[in-house]
Formats: structure tokens, C-alpha cells, sequence
């Protein structure tokens, strides 16, 4: 698609409601490396590049927060030499990017459990929340060490312990108080997933979060997400009719 094309595409989006909040799974990356005989280690790299351009677009499309699944709490099943270097670009990611981020006036932040990961990791994260603090354009939120069930399972204790220590009674229990238990605490809820490579799962993401998120799926793999793939996707947002469970 030409430049010219995508920019009237682009024009024609910031007329519609636009999502406040997009989340992502970019699925596909092995795959992608695997069909050009290479180690899926270089899709991961390759992914990683998506993603910068990608949370470049959506910048230029006003969207305010932006998800990116990265890790999940199932990913370390992988092979030792996959997870190592899925790390290291995680980090490096962290790192390289940083000046880039605080330039854009973007705020990073990581939800995920950090108690597991290395001292070296856990300070790139620290060092790179702390230097975009500031950043008042967009929340690009990494899920790294992730699963939304254990989330849950973590507010859940939570709550109970503060109901053991008396500074809760059942009753002030409800949704709005059990998402502020939530490591989303303070920020919107979804208002669409998009899942890359077709596949047609949640993989344990945002599973309170994403109650009433519009789902949208590519056939395209991660590595080769583009733009106007990203652009299509906000697109059928647009066209979706939302009614949060009741009628127009």
C-alpha cells in the first residue's frame, strides 16, 4: 500500500470513535522463522521490530494505551535457549529503546509477576518506568511474566487479606474494588484485542480485563504486521456495534 493510501486511511480512522485502549498478542513469530529456515530466535527479533513500528502508528492514531502480551507465565515451557534469548531481546528492548520512548512522551509500564526474574532484568524494567514516568501521550503496558489467572488468584489473596485484618467487610467487596486488586489497577480496559498468526484463543490475557473487549484476528504473522494490517484491525473496531450486553 502506498504512503499516500495508508495516510488517507489514517486520515479517515482519527474521524471515528477511536479505541482508548488497544492490548495485542503478537503470535506468529516462530512460525515466521520456522517458513524461511531460520532459528525462532530471528522471528522474536523480527517481532520486536514490528512492535516498535506499530507502537509508532498507533502514537500517530492518538490511541493513549497500548498492550503488548510479551511473556507469558506458560512461555518458560519453551526450550532453554529459546526463553534465554527471548530475554535478552525483552531487555534489550528495555534498554535500546528507552530514549526513544521518553521522547515520544510515553509512559511504559510492566505488569507481570518480577519476583523469578533476574536482578539484571527487574532493574531494566525499574530504570525504564521510572525515566518515562512523565510521559503523558501514551501508556505502552508490557505483560511480561504474565497469565491472567494468576492475576486474579493474587487479588483474590489480596482481598482476603484484608478482610483478615479487618480493613475490608465482605460486602465492600464488587467488581470496581476487586479491579483495584488487579496489577491494571488505574488503567481503561481494553477496548480491543488483537491477535496476529489466526489463532483463536486468549491465552490466559487480560481475562477480567477483557470482559466485553472487541476481539479482532489476522491471518498475518507478527513479523510481517504492518501498518495498514493495524489499520485494518481499527477499522472493524469501528464498524463493531458495542452494547455491553444490552440493546440499542
Amino acid at each position: 500500500m502506498s504512503n499516500t493510501s495508508l495516510e488517507s486511511r489514517v486520515a479517515a480512522i482519527r474521524k471515528q470513535p477511536l479505541p482508548t485502549h488497544v492490548a495485542v498478542v503478537p503470535d506468529g513469530n516462530g512460525r515466521w522463522a520456522v517458513q524461511r529456515g531460520l532459528p525462532r530466535i530471528a522471528g522474536h527479533r523480527a517481532g520486536v521490530e514490528t512492535l516498535k513500528r506499530i507502537v509508532r502508528f498507533a502514537g500517530r492514531l492518538d490511541i493513549k494505551y497500548f498492550t503488548v502480551y510479551a511473556f507469558s507465565t506458560e512461555n518458560w515451557r519453551r526450550p532453554r535457549e529459546e526463553v534465554d534469548g527471548l530475554w535478552w531481546l525483552l531487555t534489550h528492548f528495555l534498554e535500546s529503546g528507552l530514549c526513544e520512548i521518553v521522547e515520544n512522551r510515553t509512559r511504559l509500564k510492566v505488569i507481570g509477576v518480577r519476583q523469578n526474574l533476574s536482578r539484571s532484568i527487574i532493574e531494566a524494567i525499574e530504570r525504564a518506568e521510572k525515566e518515562s514516568a512523565a510521559g503523558d501521550q501514551m501508556t505502552l503496558v508490557i505483560a511480561l511474566n504474565y497469565g491472567g489467572r494468576a492475576d486474579i488468584v493474587t487479588a483474590a489473596q489480596g482481598i482476603a487479606r484484608e478482610v483478615q485484618r479487618g480493613c475490608l467487610h465482605i460486602d465492600d467487596i464488587d467488581e470496581v474494588l476487586f479491579s483495584d486488586f488487579l496489577q491494571t489497577k488505574g488503567l481503561p480496559e481494553p477496548d480491543i484485542i488483537i491477535r496476529s498468526s489466526g489463532e483463536l484463543r486468549i491465552s490466559n490475557f487480560l481475562l477480567w480485563e477483557s470482559a466485553y473487549s472487541e476481539f479482532v484476528v489476522s491471518p498475518v504473522l507478527w513479523p510481517d504486521f504492518d501498518e495498514s494490517e493495524f489499520a485494518s484491525c481499527i477499522e472493524q473496531f469501528q464498524a463493531r456495534d458495542r452494547r455491553y450486553g444490552g440493546t440499542r
